[in-house]
C-alpha cells in the first residue's frame, strides 16, 4: 500500500530512537531527549489507537492527537539541535 501509515509511523519513530542514540549526552539535552522520544513514538501508537477507533468522531480526535505529537517532535528536534551544540553535525541527521 503507498500510503501504509502504520508502518511509516513505526519507521519514524524508530528513525528518532536512532537519532537520539547519537546525541552527546550531557544535562541540556538528557531532557530533550527524553521528550522527544516520547513524542516521536507515539505517533505511531495514537495512529494505531485511530485505525481501531470505534466512531469517526473517536478516529479524528486520535488523529488529532498524532498531528499535535508530530508538531512537538518538530520542536524537540529544532530544540535539540541548539541543545547539542554541534550544528551542522545534527542538524543534518534531522
Amino acid at each position: 500500500m503507498k500510503y501504509d501509515l502504520e508502518e511509516r509511523t513505526a519507521i519514524f519513530g524508530e528513525n528518532i530512537i536512532d537519532l537520539c542514540k547519537k546525541v552527546n549526552k550531557n544535562p541540556v539535552t538528557v531532557p530533550i531527549i527524553s521528550q522527544l522520544i516520547r513524542a516521536g513514538t507515539s505517533i505511531g501508537a495514537n495512529y494505531m489507537e485511530a485505525s481501531a477507533a470505534d466512531s469517526k468522531k473517536d478516529f479524528k480526535a486520535k488523529i488529532a492527537i498524532c498531528r499535535k505529537e508530530a508538531k512537538e517532535t518538530k520542536h524537540y528536534q529544532k530544540i535539540l539541535v541548539r541543545g547539542e551544540g554541534c550544528g551542522r553535525k545534527l542538524k543534518n541527521l534531522v
